[in-house]
């Protein structure tokens, strides 16, 4: 028996698409190629977009000066080896950013912060009276596109509490039901944060998907191939009340774009050490539902090939459930990606005049490299250096030793560079980070998202939501 692992291969850095018609207008750098070309839907957008505001009690014009420093140019004062300069939104994102009219801007009330302090939930008073607020410019939904909340310092003390009290999920569960989409601007990450232009960037990208607009696609990658990442929700037990599962499911097609989930609460599922596992029939109900929205994406076409995520094993009733929903696909691929799994490696580097000496090299493994396991499971490191931005290799984070995903294939074939190169690509779609890339790809990042927001949802429907509003 040998201890020798199989030979590493290093995945390129993906491609990423702004424009739908030029090809050439590509960058694996997602905010340099925003700044050269700007976004990919520039020409599709509304302009102007349209911001409504909800403030304390006389200082909305903070937030005004706020939307008035988004379209002034800004340098940054971290991260200087990954940010551009920061233009401003008009140039940046080829559209206007205006403040909506009079009646879009709401204050809450003077006596709040007296309130706030002698109450001991107030994280629970502050939901309902920023929601009572909401509901009022719900009202005059048409005449918005985007509302902007501030969040003062002072407030802090009320933005977690017990039982897994949260403002943010709380606030977007409810915005999220009526389709609202919302930015939450808090006073020490936004309006205080030393690198303005860093504040600028993450807030402008949010506020432009959120909008409705599409920063960029992903310029190359399989066609016809859908991604589907499965995630489920527990909700607490209450009572004697029985206990739901939240089960969510995103579809992104072939470039990426994914911005529309299903999801829906089931009791059939078998609950293991707090893992949900579906049955034949309701993992045959997510996936066909899941395969509708493709469809209905894509003039009624089934893609040929389908990669499903998902972060625990694939049951043996659950894969018998993909299948006979996916029978008529060509390609199916089952794909567990497991986050916490004890591997770890360091990059090591032959002397250039002596090969016979070797020694740790001054970056981590660079981000892409693929070493497979078995032919059932890889290592992938989504984290790690980056080249093509200077001199010096692009390490995110700047610290720390990166740990490695492991795939695990539970049905499908081939070689794992398929597999790995979609994982790699679906990195770099969250429109809601300015990084370089996510530590997860899409299907699994925006899973953890969602789980934390639908289950605080009273209700869900029927039909399926957009990811802009859970953002």
């Amino acid at each position: 028996m040998t201890s020798q692992l199989q030979h590493y291969v290093r995945l390129p850095e993906p491609n990423l698409l702004f424009h739908p018609d030029r090809p050439s207008d590509r960058d694996i750098h997602p905010l340099r190629g925003l700044a050269r070309f700007g976004p990919y839907s520039s020409m599709f957008t509304p302009s102007p977009i349209r911001v409504a505001t909800l403030a304390p009690s006389g200082e909305s014009q903070r937030l005004f000066e706020f939307l008035r420093e988004l379209n002034q140019p800004a340098r940054p004062q971290e991260r200087t080896d990954y940010l551009p300069d920061w233009a401003s939104f008009n140039s940046v994102f080829q559209t206007h950013l205006a403040p909506a009219a009079s009646h879009c801007r709401r204050e809450l009330d003077a006596q709040l912060d007296g309130e706030l302090k002698d109450c001991p939930a107030s994280g629970l008073l502050l939901a309902e009276r920023l929601i009572r607020s909401i509901q009022l410019l719900d009202a005059n939904r048409a005449d918005f596109d985007v509302l902007f909340i501030y969040l003062p310092e002072r407030w802090s003390p009320g933005f977690y509490g017990a039982d897994d009290f949260d403002l943010h999920h709380q606030l977007k569960a409810f915005t999220a039901a009526r389709q609202l989409p919302i930015q939450i601007v808090r006073e020490d990450s936004a309006l205080s944060y030393r690198c303005r232009a860093s504040v600028m960037w993450r807030i402008g990208l949010a506020l432009y998907a959120k909008a409705g607009g599409v920063p960029w696609k992903l310029a190359d990658v399989e066609p016809d191939t859908a991604y589907i990442g499965i995630s489920y929700a527990l909700r607490p037990a209450e009572s004697e009340l029985a206990r739901f599962v939240t089960c969510c499911s995103q579809v992104f097609d072939a470039d990426g774009a994914g911005l529309e989930f299903i999801a829906y609460d089931t009791g059939d599922v078998n609950v293991q050490r707090e893992n949900p596992f579906l049955s034949h029939t309701e993992m045959f109900r997510v996936i066909t539902r899941s395969l509708d929205l493709y469809r209905r994406r894509h003039g009624g076409r089934l893609p040929t090939r389908v990669m499903i995520h998902k972060s625990t094993e694939f049951k043996e009733a659950e894969i018998e459930g993909c299948f006979e929903a996916l029978k008529h696909i060509e390609s199916v691929d089952l794909i567990q990606i497991v986050e916490d799994n004890g591997w770890q490696g360091v990059r090591w580097e032959q002397d250039r005049n002596d090969p016979e000496i070797s020694q740790a090299d001054g970056y981590p493994v660079k981000r892409g490299t693929l070493l497979g396991l078995s032919g059932k499971d890889a290592l992938l490191w989504m984290h790690g250096a980056v080249d093509g931005f200077g001199r010096r290799p692009y390490f995110q984070g700047g610290k720390g030793t990166p740990r490695p995903l492991r795939l695990v294939r539970h049905a499908g074939h081939g070689t794992w560079d398929d597999t790995a190169k979609a994982a790699l690509a679906l990195s770099k779609m969250n429109w809601n980070n300015d990084g370089l890339y996510d530590p997860l790809p899409v299907t699994m990042s925006y899973a953890k998202t969602l789980a934390q927001v639908i289950k605080r949802m009273p209700g869900l429907g029927k039909g399926t939501y957009q990811f802009r509003f859970f953002m």
